[in-house]
């Protein structure tokens, strides 16, 4: 067993041997950021200050050569070879929620575009819903241990109800039997709440959305929350996509621009041929056009990784400070995304 020290909070737990420091803390309650679990999006970036771990499952992909000279590690992929002193960001607002598999129903199926289906999940047979912040996702779990995560795109309701915007990618068995097969009534497995990808509440700065395609899933639970609590911060939508019919749910964003006086929402696509009122290009591009100082803002951001790393690379430069910068990468399917890694890099990586 080793020691893990956090710092500033000073939160201490043990980490088994072949034990994430990111699985040690959440076993001991403490609540790390994270997304992927895969050391891709880069989340759970902490500064290593005292001792020596290794990356035995998945390389730190996510970390530059750079923030790798400046001591930066994943927690989600760290296995710790000696105690660890951690300079790490932590988020209590979820510390207190349990992570468990429960059995739902569908209760709705809808399309909300070509490509991607809508589906309102029910806890089966009276299951207590499940507690969880807007934001975060769940793993639907399918047979032979394999997972697929889903960001949910409503807040709790009293009834449990969990709303999914499911994409179809093309060649993806499991995407491909929701959207041709699944039927209402059917049932499902799954586990969550998963990510710290949740509101921050403790903070009276302005706040930038920014949305990838079905990114809009996890921004559309925030921005809701937000707009629940009815508050006075003013906020930013940005939402991008190739074409406009991507943009799904534009009509409901366009609603909380009449609705929310303190609220403005910005269609951006990169396809040409855009309509009046839809910008051209990329959606992170849009927002630095109009935000080109972001030093006074805190901002969120989900979607695909190419668009996560961008923005995130282009944010820091415009003066955004890192622990502002909140982020949830649709990644690939773990097993999916394991024969990726092995054949990006070697099997053994240690810091």
């Amino acid at each position: 067993m080793h020691t893990v020290t956090l710092k500033p909070s000073g939160h201490r737990f043990q980490a088994a041997p072949g034990e994430t420091v990111l699985e040690a803390a959440q076993r001991a309650g403490v609540a790390l950021p994270y997304s992927c679990r895969a050391g891709v999006c880069g989340s759970c970036k902490a500064t290593l200050l005292e001792g020596r771990c290794e990356y035995p499952f998945n390389p730190p992909v996510a970390l530059d050569a750079g923030e790798l000279a400046h001591h930066a590690v994943l927690l989600c992929q760290a296995v710790p070879t000696t105690d660890l002193l951690l300079q790490a960001r932590e988020v209590p607002s979820v510390e207190d929620i349990v992570r468990r598999q429960l059995e739902v129903r569908v209760a709705d199926k809808w399309r909300l575009a070509p490509d991607v289906v809508g589906l309102r999940l029910l806890p089966h047979d009276g299951e207590p819903a499940l507690k969880r912040l807007p934001g975060q996702y769940l793993d639907i779990l399918l047979e032979g241990g394999k997972r697929r995560p889903f960001s949910i795109a409503n807040g709790p309701q009293p009834d449990g109800a969990i709303e999914l915007h499911v994409r179809h990618v093309a060649g993806g068995g499991f995407t491909s039997w929701v959207s041709d097969r699944l039927r209402i009534g059917d049932r499902l497995r799954i586990e969550g709440p998963l990510g710290t990808f949740v509101p921050r509440e403790d903070s009276e700065r302005p706040m930038i959305f920014m949305a990838g395609g079905t990114g809009f899933a996890p921004i559309k639970a925030i921005v809701e929350h937000f707009i629940g609590l009815g508050t006075r911060r003013p906020m930013q939508v940005y939402w991008g996509a190739r074409s406009e019919t991507e943009l799904y749910l534009r009509t409901l964003a366009e609603g909380w621009t009449r609705d929310v006086p303190n609220l403005r929402f910005h269609a951006v696509v990169s396809e040409p041929g855009a309509a009046a009122g839809v910008r051209r290009g990329l959606v992170h591009e849009a927002v630095l056009q109009d935000h080109p100082d972001l030093s006074a803002w805190d901002l969120y951001m989900s979607g695909p990784p190419a668009m996560i790393d961008a923005g995130r690379q282009r944010f820091l430069g415009a003066g955004l400070p890192e622990e502002r910068l909140y982020y949830d990468s649709f990644e690939y399917a773990p097993d999916v995304l394991a024969q990726i890694l092995a054949a990006r890099a070697g099997i053994r990586h240690v810091r």
